[in-house]
Protein backbone atom coordinates (compact mmCIF):
# COMPACT_ATOMS: atom_id res chain seq x y z
CA UNK A 1 0.00 0.00 0.00
CA UNK A 2 2.91 2.58 0.91
CA UNK A 3 4.42 1.63 -2.11
CA UNK A 4 1.50 2.22 -4.24
CA UNK A 5 1.12 5.44 -2.77
CA UNK A 6 4.78 6.68 -3.14
CA UNK A 7 4.28 5.73 -7.00
CA UNK A 8 0.87 7.30 -7.39
CA UNK A 9 3.01 10.34 -5.70
CA UNK A 10 5.81 10.44 -7.97
CA UNK A 11 3.56 10.32 -10.98
CA UNK A 12 1.55 13.14 -10.22
CA UNK A 13 4.93 15.35 -9.38
CA UNK A 14 6.40 14.42 -12.77
CA UNK A 15 3.40 14.87 -15.18
CA UNK A 16 3.16 18.15 -13.13
CA UNK A 17 7.08 18.89 -14.30
CA UNK A 18 6.51 17.91 -17.65
CA UNK A 19 2.98 19.19 -17.90
CA UNK A 20 4.73 22.85 -16.85
CA UNK A 21 7.52 22.11 -20.00
CA UNK A 22 5.07 21.68 -22.49
CA UNK A 23 3.61 24.74 -22.30
CA UNK A 24 6.62 26.65 -22.79
CA UNK A 25 7.00 29.77 -24.56
CA UNK A 26 8.32 28.57 -27.87
CA UNK A 27 10.78 31.11 -29.54
CA UNK A 28 9.23 33.49 -32.35
CA UNK A 29 8.82 33.12 -35.81
CA UNK A 30 10.14 36.39 -36.42
CA UNK A 31 13.13 37.30 -38.37
CA UNK A 32 15.82 39.25 -36.86
CA UNK A 33 15.39 41.56 -39.47
CA UNK A 34 12.00 42.07 -38.33
CA UNK A 35 12.83 42.23 -34.56
CA UNK A 36 15.24 45.27 -35.43
CA UNK A 37 12.57 47.08 -37.55
CA UNK A 38 10.57 46.75 -34.70
CA UNK A 39 12.78 47.83 -32.43
CA UNK A 40 13.80 50.93 -34.81
CA UNK A 41 10.04 51.96 -35.18
CA UNK A 42 9.89 52.11 -31.61
CA UNK A 43 6.91 49.21 -31.63
CA UNK A 44 9.35 46.87 -29.60
CA UNK A 45 11.82 46.73 -26.60
CA UNK A 46 14.59 44.27 -26.48
CA UNK A 47 15.34 42.53 -23.15
CA UNK A 48 18.39 40.61 -22.19
CA UNK A 49 17.55 38.20 -19.79
CA UNK A 50 20.94 36.94 -19.08
CA UNK A 51 22.90 37.32 -15.43
CA UNK A 52 24.73 40.42 -14.54
CA UNK A 53 28.24 39.11 -15.63
CA UNK A 54 27.01 38.42 -18.72
CA UNK A 55 25.84 41.45 -19.27
CA UNK A 56 29.21 43.13 -18.20
CA UNK A 57 30.80 41.34 -20.48
CA UNK A 58 28.95 43.05 -23.66
CA UNK A 59 24.99 43.45 -24.25
CA UNK A 60 23.14 45.12 -27.47
CA UNK A 61 22.75 48.60 -27.28
CA UNK A 62 19.62 49.90 -26.16
CA UNK A 63 18.34 46.60 -24.54
CA UNK A 64 16.81 46.27 -21.46
CA UNK A 65 18.79 44.48 -18.57
CA UNK A 66 16.11 42.30 -16.70
CA UNK A 67 18.24 38.76 -15.89
CA UNK A 68 16.22 35.76 -15.67
CA UNK A 69 16.83 35.19 -11.74
CA UNK A 70 14.94 38.29 -11.04
CA UNK A 71 12.15 37.44 -12.68
CA UNK A 72 11.85 33.90 -11.60
CA UNK A 73 12.50 35.60 -7.31
CA UNK A 74 9.02 37.03 -8.04
CA UNK A 75 9.19 40.63 -9.33
CA UNK A 76 5.83 42.64 -9.10
CA UNK A 77 3.99 43.60 -11.84
CA UNK A 78 4.49 47.35 -10.70
CA UNK A 79 8.17 46.79 -10.78
CA UNK A 80 7.95 45.33 -13.93
CA UNK A 81 6.16 48.66 -15.37
CA UNK A 82 8.71 50.45 -14.41
CA UNK A 83 11.52 48.99 -16.68
CA UNK A 84 9.80 47.31 -19.33
CA UNK A 85 6.77 49.05 -21.62
CA UNK A 86 3.14 47.23 -21.73
CA UNK A 87 2.41 48.91 -24.75
CA UNK A 88 5.47 47.54 -27.20
CA UNK A 89 5.86 44.15 -28.45
CA UNK A 90 8.99 42.52 -25.64
CA UNK A 91 11.79 40.74 -27.35
CA UNK A 92 13.53 38.44 -24.86
CA UNK A 93 16.94 37.23 -25.39
CA UNK A 94 19.57 35.01 -23.78
CA UNK A 95 22.60 33.38 -24.60
CA UNK A 96 21.60 30.28 -26.73
CA UNK A 97 17.42 30.65 -26.83
CA UNK A 98 16.39 29.03 -23.41
CA UNK A 99 16.25 31.51 -20.76
CA UNK A 100 14.94 33.62 -23.44
CA UNK A 101 11.71 31.22 -23.35
CA UNK A 102 11.33 30.94 -19.41
CA UNK A 103 11.82 34.75 -19.32
CA UNK A 104 8.96 35.16 -21.93
CA UNK A 105 6.10 32.68 -19.82
CA UNK A 106 6.84 34.37 -16.78
CA UNK A 107 6.53 38.06 -18.50
CA UNK A 108 3.38 36.34 -20.29
CA UNK A 109 2.17 36.09 -17.25
CA UNK A 110 2.44 39.67 -16.22
CA UNK A 111 0.32 40.42 -19.35
CA UNK A 112 3.34 41.21 -21.63
CA UNK A 113 3.57 40.60 -25.60
CA UNK A 114 6.11 38.63 -25.35
CA UNK A 115 8.31 36.73 -28.12
CA UNK A 116 11.37 34.99 -26.96
CA UNK A 117 14.19 35.20 -29.30
CA UNK A 118 16.04 31.77 -30.23
CA UNK A 119 18.97 33.33 -31.28
CA UNK A 120 21.09 34.71 -28.86
CA UNK A 121 23.73 37.89 -28.07
CA UNK A 122 26.41 36.73 -30.44
CA UNK A 123 24.01 36.08 -33.46
CA UNK A 124 21.89 39.40 -32.75
CA UNK A 125 25.78 41.31 -33.26
CA UNK A 126 25.57 39.25 -36.19
CA UNK A 127 22.59 40.49 -37.45
CA UNK A 128 23.70 43.82 -37.35
CA UNK A 129 22.41 45.16 -33.78
CA UNK A 130 24.96 47.42 -32.41
CA UNK A 131 26.67 46.47 -29.42
CA UNK A 132 26.84 48.95 -26.71
CA UNK A 133 29.71 50.72 -25.65
CA UNK A 134 29.84 50.47 -21.79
Amino acid sequence: MINTLKMLCLTVVCTGVFAGTLHAAKPTKDTLSTVKQNIDKDEAVLVDVREKREWNSGHVAGAVFLPLSELRSGIESDELAKRIPKDQIIYTHCAVGIRSCTAADILIKHGYDVRALKPGYKDLLAAGFSKAKN
